[in-house]
């Protein structure tokens, strides 16, 4: 496990009690396995009651974290606050404009996502969804690597990506996923409409099941010799593909 920035750990249960009821973002939580006192099943509720997802894992994981006295608990804080989707998708309409978000299916690297919100910001994209487990953390590298970006591009934490996806399609936003499972090019897909746009992650590109829920999928034309793209490239071709074909 990499050790993470200090400046983004919480560690000591009060500690992290005191860091959620002040209303600071949490990314994620660590818990040891086997404790169970009082303290830890009111930070365990405490959790619940703000959506935070946490883990229960062996005592080396969060000593590979910090040496310092963890008490078993250690949180990793957000460098920003979350956005609801539901307020993006209604301020994007009441400003007359087709809605663009941007849904990111287990990008793990801190790096690539910076770079991504970089590239959405520029773009225009009115949001970026991520899933509550499985995702880069918004720590002090990714806020680095996205130049600030970070600070103006509502990102949207979803605990279910397929009930985000489902509910986008009932909202009359088209999903479109990018992977080189196809033939269709993004040159040919109608970006003139309200759009979200799926990016896999680095591993295995976008999970099948989201991909049989989109409505539509596209891939960027490659002539060389390797086969993709990193992640945070193809983001930004496919957003400033929306931005040539929307005249922006």
């Amino acid at each position: 496990m990499k050790k993470e920035n200090l400046n983004d750990v919480v560690f000591g249960i009060r500690a992290i009690i005191e860091t959620i009821e002040s209303g600071k973002e949490i990314d994620k939580l660590l818990i040891q396995k086997g404790l169970s006192n009082d303290l830890i099943k009111q930070l365990v509720q405490l959790a619940k009651s703000h959506t935070i997802p946490f883990s229960t894992v062996p005592i080396e994981k969060l000593n590979r974290v910090t040496r310092k006295n963890h008490q078993g608990a250690v949180a990793f804080v957000s460098a920003i606050q979350y956005s609801s989707l539901d307020n993006v998708i209604n301020e994007a309409y009441q400003k007359g404009k087709e809605p663009l978000l941007l849904l990111l299916d287990r990008v793990t690297d801190v790096r690539n996502f910076g770079a991504i919100a970089r590239s959405a910001e520029c773009a225009g994209v009115d949001a970026i969804v991520i899933p509550s487990r499985g995702s880069a953390a918004i720590n002090a590298d990714a806020m680095k690597t996205s130049a600030g970006a970070l600070n103006y591009i509502p990102v949207c934490r979803a605990d279910n990506l397929k009930t985000t996806i489902k509910y986008l399609k009932e909202s009359g936003i088209s999903v479109v996923a990018c992977t080189e499972k196809t033939e269709k090019l993004i040159y040919d897909v109608d970006f003139n409409r309200p759009i979200a746009i799926v990016m896999g992650s680095e591993e295995d590109g976008i999970s099948l099941e989201y991909l049989k829920l989109s409505d539509e999928v596209m891939k960027i034309p490659m002539t060389g010799k390797i086969e993709s793209l990193n992640v945070s490239v193809s983001a930004a071709i496919a957003c400033f593909e929306v931005v040539r074909q929307r005249g922006l």
